[in-house]
This record gives C-alpha cells, structure tokens and sequence, in this order.
C-alpha cells in the first residue's frame, strides 16, 4: 500500500510509534552504527558519569521518527531528506518513548513536506524536538 500523496496532506495531521527500549536493541545499534561509547554499552562506566547510568544512543532514538514517516505518514514510498533534532533529556533502557511527526508545512509545487518531530518518554517528557523534511511518493 502507497503512502499519503502531497494532495492527501494536511497541515496538523500527525500520527506516531511508540517503542520501549530494551538492552537488545542498545547493543545491536552499537554493532550496526560501530557507536561503541561506554556511555551505551558499559554500566560500569555509566554509573560514574552524570547519568549514573547507561544512556540510549540519541540516533536509536531519532530513527523512531523514520518509523513514522517511511510507515505511517505520509508512508510507503516516502524520501526521508533532512532530519534537525535537539537532544534535550536522556533516555535510558527501559523507557518507552513516543515519536510524534505532525506537518507543518507542505510545499506542493516542489513536492515537500516539513514536520515537527517530536519524542516523549513514558512520563510525557519532551526528549528529543526538531523538524524532518520529506518527500512524500508521487
């Protein structure tokens, strides 16, 4: 089934994924990306730090927005071509984050679309904010 088309958009329409995050899924991010920082995989190390605990790689917690937009909205068929965040709380494993992608701007003649994309933990609290560009399928 094809994504949404440009024409089938609407400024406000949001959709999400919501993922808990598991010790598994940590480790098998740090293989692919090569991100070995003991901050992620070392909770020896971890404890000592500010978080006193293992902290979730932000980009493992920035590709849930790709879930949404290559899945949900617009969907099948969608070009992810930009992606702002601002990582502004931790996430540790455990915690089950909500990403959000909701339009903004839609720009027909060009076929793009930007959305506010926005992360919240279990709690309701904002982790990650920023914005994604893309186009969505013809």
């Amino acid at each position: 089934m094809e994504g949404k088309k440009i024409k089938d958009l609407s400024i406000g329409d949001q959709d999400f994924f919501t993922k808990t995050i598991t010790d598994a899924d940590v480790l098998l991010f740090a293989g692919v990306s090569g991100d070995l920082n003991p901050m992620h995989i070392d909770e020896t190390y971890a404890q000592k730090s500010i978080f006193k605990k293992r902290v979730v790689h932000g980009g493992l917690v920035n590709s849930l927005f790709s879930t949404v937009l290559g899945t949900k909205l617009p969907g099948n068929g969608t070009i992810y071509m930009r992606q702002d965040s601002k990582f502004i709380k931790p996430v540790f494993i455990g915690d089950t984050i909500k990403a959000v992608c909701e339009v903004a701007e839609i720009n027909e003649e060009k076929n793009r679309v930007v959305l506010n994309t926005t992360a919240y933990n279990q709690d309701g609290v904002a982790v990650i904010v920023g914005t994604a560009l893309v186009m969505p399928p013809r």
